[in-house]
């Protein structure tokens, strides 16, 4: 699962829930070095027939190109998905901070007596859309990046938590 509930600490000031997601990795980093090991190998075989010529070194630098284009890529793809989403809840108040990789961190906060979660079926970005709104007008989003039946369950879940806290 992309998500994990955090068993709460025994402390004055620690969180009575806290829940942390993230995006999925269909990719590992392990896979990574296969994928990028196995794709040189099969760019480079067709240089086995002409090494010794002078069309090695006009097919060269296109391979080497195709290497960097695609490990770049990868690389870009890792950067972008190491997205972080932080649910805080304690009796008297309620804190949501997404870590952005390229962009700043946003924090919301709420009293969890207030805020009312909303799984949108339609008319979301995505289906099953959650969102959570305070007091205030500001409405946020929470787990885009999931699964609908990731989200269909984590509804239920938050819902729980929320319950038990307030």
């Amino acid at each position: 699962m992309p998500y994990e509930w955090i068993d709460p600490v025994p402390e004055a000031d620690a969180p009575l829930a806290e829940l942390h997601l993230w995006p999925y990795r269909s990719l590992p980093k392990a896979g990574f070095v296969w994928f990028v090991g196995g794709t040189v190998t099969l760019l480079s075989l067709p240089l086995l027939a002409v090494i010794g010529t002078a069309v090695l070194w006009g097919l060269l630098p296109f391979i080497l190109l195709v290497t960097w284009a695609m490990w770049a890529a990868l690389q870009r793809s890792y950067r972008d998905g190491e997205i972080l989403e932080e649910l805080l809840i304690w009796n008297d108040h309620l804190t949501l901070t997404r870590h952005n990789p390229r962009k700043p961190t946003q924090n919301w906060e709420a009293n969890p007596y207030w805020v009312r979660l909303t799984r949108h079926a339609t008319g979301g970005p995505v289906p099953e859309y959650l969102t959570m709104k305070g007091q205030s007008d500001r409405e946020v989003e929470i787990g885009a990046f999931l699964t609908v039946s990731e989200r269909k369950r984590l509804y239920s879940e938050i819902r729980e938590a929320l319950d038990r806290c307030r």
